[in-house]
């Protein structure tokens, strides 16, 4: 790989004897690897018996396809194995109000669910108005049901969610000099003056972070770069800025090795962090460390989430009447509309008027006259529920499903919705007009599936 120079001669001097064989990794294949979605049941065994990433429970080394059955339907995620070490370092408990600030593409977020196991809160956010709407199409394939997608900068935020959060994850947008081996055209618009930059960006999103820490709880920060500017001397500047924070040790397994403090003001604290180095371990370059805030009287949030308009009489028996057919349960208790959509609410949110809500809640369905259509992300979030109405469907009758046609059945069920199952996986809504399956796959996410994708 054709490293740019100054790269090559910062870390010859940092790394030492150790500089050729860092230098010398990045002429290495990539590592690949994919998690499983905890909330799935019944997954093949080609899915859960490669080979275990050490940190990270559901995590596999290994590829995923984007157009295979496990893909469509959120049972699997495809991760880099070392970007799962920083959701496995901030592993939030059930209940937890968790904020991933710097979401996009969803990787971190959709980890932080499968901690949170439908529990507690999830806001996620990006400012970038092209990324949210990936972020939103993962966090709906992945089937989370606790989640807040905003689409909002940071100095924003803050004033909203003033200690408010258990575990606050920053993945700052960095210089990436951990991915030139993933992705070398990140090598084009790296200098040493960039990295200066993504420093003063990345202190500028801290200032405003560690303010929706509630006293006593966390805030992981992370990047994939190898950058002492963005890493041990970031941590450096919140421990002397804010000192209400400490670093907490992490466990390190699999070739995770202690930050680097003599690459900072020399604090022997530093090395509570985390280093990722490829030619230590099997994955790409990253720094995580975890900081707590100290325990202390938190400020009081006032006001409760106003994010769309309640439900008329209407509308309610229309939901009901769906739910009680075809879910056979009431899951959700708060539920708005945003115009004709339904949305379940997740609790215990402050007043969000004021901020860009990319989406409040899981997406139920659309009220259109005189009738309900479920939406294709209350299919996928349905991975561990028993529904009264599920159709289970043959990988051929799947292929033509995920492409938008229609299929036959060899019987004809009662007529109406069913989720629809293939391999024990949800894949959506269809609705059944006598021996006729009508398709409701979204038009936005279809495919053909060939040979060289299975």
């Amino acid at each position: 790989m054709n490293l740019p120079q100054d790269f090559i001669i910062k870390y010859r001097s940092l790394l030492g004897d150790e500089a050729e064989d860092f230098l010398a990794s990045f002429d290495q294949p990539s590592t690949t690897g994919y998690r499983v979605n905890p909330s799935h049941r019944n997954l093949p065994a080609s899915v859960t018996a490669a080979k275990s990433v050490p940190y990270e429970p559901w995590g596999h080394f290994g590829t995923v396809k984007g157009r295979s059955l496990m893909h469509q339907s959120g049972a699997v995620y495809s991760q880099e194995p070392s970007a799962m070490f920083v959701g496995a370092t901030a592993a939030p408990q059930p209940g937890d109000k968790v904020l991933d600030l710097c979401a996009a593409p969803g990787g971190k977020t959709t980890h932080l669910a499968s901690y949170l196991q439908g529990q507690g809160l999830l806001v996620t956010n990006e400012i970038n108005r092209k990324r949210v709407k990936v972020l939103a199409e993962n966090v709906e394939r992945f089937g989370i049901r606790s989640a807040v997608i905003l689409n909002e900068s940071p100095d924003r935020l803050s004033p909203i969610f003033p200690d408010f959060f258990d575990k606050v994850l920053v993945d700052a947008p960095c210089s990436g000099e951990g991915m030139f081996r993933k992705d070398p055209a990140a090598m084009q618009y790296w200098s040493l003056d960039y990295v200066q930059e993504c420093a003063d960006r990345q202190r500028e999103i801290m200032t405003e972070a560690v303010k929706m820490v509630k006293p006593g709880g966390q805030l992981i920060y992370s990047t994939c770069t190898f950058a002492p500017e963005e890493d041990e001397q970031m941590m450096a500047w919140v421990l002397k800025t804010f000192p209400d924070f400490h670093l907490a040790p992490i466990t390190k397994l699999g070739g995770v090795s202690d930050a680097r403090p003599d690459w900072a003001d020399g604090n022997p604290e530093l090395a509570n962090g985390a280093r990722l180095f490829p030619q230590r371990m099997a994955g790409e370059g990253h720094f995580v460390a975890k900081l707590v805030r100290d325990a202390g009287s938190a400020m009081t949030v006032r006001g409760t989430a106003d994010l769309g308009q309640r439900l008329t009489s209407e509308q309610q028996g229309l939901w009901r009447d769906f739910a009680q057919q075809v879910i056979g349960q009431q899951p959700f208790t708060d539920l708005v509309t945003v115009k004709d959509q339904l949305f379940a609410v997740p609790a215990g949110l402050p007043d969000l008027k004021r901020l860009h809500v990319f989406r409040p809640g899981l997406h139920l369905g659309t009220f259109k006259k005189n009738r309900f259509e479920p939406a294709y992300a209350l299919a996928l979030a349905s991975a561990d529920w028993d529904l009264k109405r599920s159709l289970a469907i043959a990988d051929d009758q799947w292929r033509a499903w995920v492409h938008g046609e229609t299929f036959t059945l060899d019987e004809a069920p009662a007529k109406g919705w069913y989720r629809l199952t293939a391999a024990d996986q949800p894949v959506g809504f269809g609705k059944v007009v006598g021996q006729t399956v009508k398709n409701f796959f979204p038009k936005g996410l279809r495919f053909m599936v060939y040979e060289t994708d299975e």
